[in-house]
């Protein structure tokens, strides 16, 4: 395709997209603020009833173990805590975002499913690197939404880098390149800068594919390996998926071992199954 894209080709297309609700914007600005009023963003979270119910169904899922059924937003936040809170309005926002169904060959359902994996994975590293789990959560199911950008607004375009794929048995990053003349990490950069993201997460999501980049982050490195642990486990079931190629730097920064990273894999399979019941139905 000769018209490739640019950069600014893409930034000039992310007002049509649809924006997440303003409270969670809101949510997304402060990620680093510590002085935010948690009972007024309870309130404002809360008349959004879509919302509320996914959140809430997230909160009294096994994967956090309360003892007790929360039944408000205030309620969560006393017991699971804000940060944990804010991801999970976040993570129900953010997997009901998009519309689907535009670009053909795109797997919309399988998306998510990787995203909810890599999330997964990415918070049990997380918990074992004593790394905080929000933010690892909450970058693992943000670490590709670019691609939701590209496909959303160039599914034509898109459309043709998934045949180019297929014909070259090729990784996702390297047919965007060739066909679009941008991937999904810049596209991903330029919807972090548009919704005010926090700069641990821009981090996070300019460096998945290259946390050796200086400056890149030690949660870059963090999503790198549950991206690629995520392809391996093939729990997404997508048909001829490629394991991308891992950084030995990023390997090696977390320094675990082979019984560790057993223990990984059971728990990212039964924390991903529990977490896609609730953000995919």
């Amino acid at each position: 395709m000769s018209n490739t894209l640019s950069y600014d080709d893409v930034v000039r297309t992310l007002d049509d997209l649809p924006s997440l609700p303003a409270v969670v914007m809101e949510l997304l600005n402060s990620i680093d603020q510590d002085d935010v009023d948690i009972s007024v963003l309870a309130k404002k979270v809360s008349y959004d009833q879509a919302l509320t119910a996914k959140t809430l169904r997230l909160a009294n899922s096994s994967l956090y173990g309360l003892q007790v059924k929360v039944t408000t937003i205030q309620q969560a936040i006393t017991y699971l805590g804000f940060q944990t809170t804010r991801n999970l309005i976040t993570a129900a926002a953010v997997t009901g975002c998009f519309a689907e169904g535009h670009c053909p060959g795109f797997d919309h359902k399988a998306f998510w499913r990787h995203s909810i994996a890599t999330a997964a994975c990415a918070k049990v590293l997380a918990r074992q690197m004593r790394f905080n789990q929000d933010y690892a959560f909450t970058a693992g199911l943000l670490h590709d939404i670019g691609r939701l950008v590209l496909v959303s607004c160039f599914p034509n375009h898109y459309a043709e880098a998934i045949a180019w794929r297929e014909q070259h048995d090729a990784y996702m990053l390297d047919a965007e390149r060739t066909v679009l003349g941008v991937d999904h990490v810049d596209a991903g950069l330029a919807l972090a800068e548009h919704w005010n993201f926090s700069d641990t997460m821009r981090l996070a999501i300019g460096g998945h594919h290259d946390p050796e980049a200086p400056g890149a982050g030690f949660l870059a490195a963090i999503i790198h390996v549950a991206d690629a642990i995520v392809h391996a486990l093939d729990l997404t079931q997508v048909q001829d998926d490629l394991v991308p190629p891992v950084s030995t730097v990023a390997w090696t920064a977390l320094g675990l071992d082979e019984e560790i990273y057993l223990q990984i894999f059971r728990e990212t399979e039964l924390q991903y199954e529990e977490i896609s019941m609730v953000l995919l139905t």
